[in-house]
């Protein structure tokens, strides 16, 4: 949908189909799942359809969602977007929530300077939220293991 103007200055809205090739390849990123929000989840790399995938199959994970890209974090770096929100439940019922940040590798040297600022403002963020929502942790993970070491 995009905001328009007619020859005669009105404003409206116009709805335009996807063209085919666009679609398909938007849909070649796209894994099902069962205890996602939606039976399918979008993303953006290997190391991110992987994790999804785990995320699935662990039974400590409840529900996940991949964080639309709406979802930012303002820092003085610029917008910043985590990739998953992740309900877990330990064996004391006792629920965790975590904001995941999912990298191919946890050595900060090897990402980008401005991508380990943002993560350092998004630690910083969510740290900053816990004081009154003590549940919700933020972490930067590269597989299910990784995120399951602190549950």
């Amino acid at each position: 949908m995009a905001l328009s103007m007619n020859a005669s200055g009105q404003i409206f809205y116009a709805q335009k189909l996807f063209a085919s090739e666009e679609l398909t390849e938007y849909l070649k990123f796209m894994v099902e799942v069962q205890h996602g929000i939606h039976q399918q989840v979008v993303y953006q790399s290997d190391t991110e359809r992987t994790f999804a995938e785990s995320l699935d199959k662990n039974e400590v994970v409840k529900v996940f969602a991949k964080l639309p890209s709406w979802f930012k974090v303002p820092t003085p770096l610029g917008a910043y977007n985590s990739d998953w929100a992740v309900l877990v439940e330990k064996d004391d019922n006792k629920r965790l929530y975590f904001i995941v940040e999912t990298k191919s590798t946890l050595h900060t040297g090897d990402l980008r300077p401005i991508e380990e600022g943002k993560i350092t403002c998004g630690e910083a963020h969510f740290k900053a939220l816990a004081v009154h929502e003590p549940e919700v942790r933020y972490t930067v993970t590269r597989t299910i293991g990784d995120l399951m070491d602190k549950v």
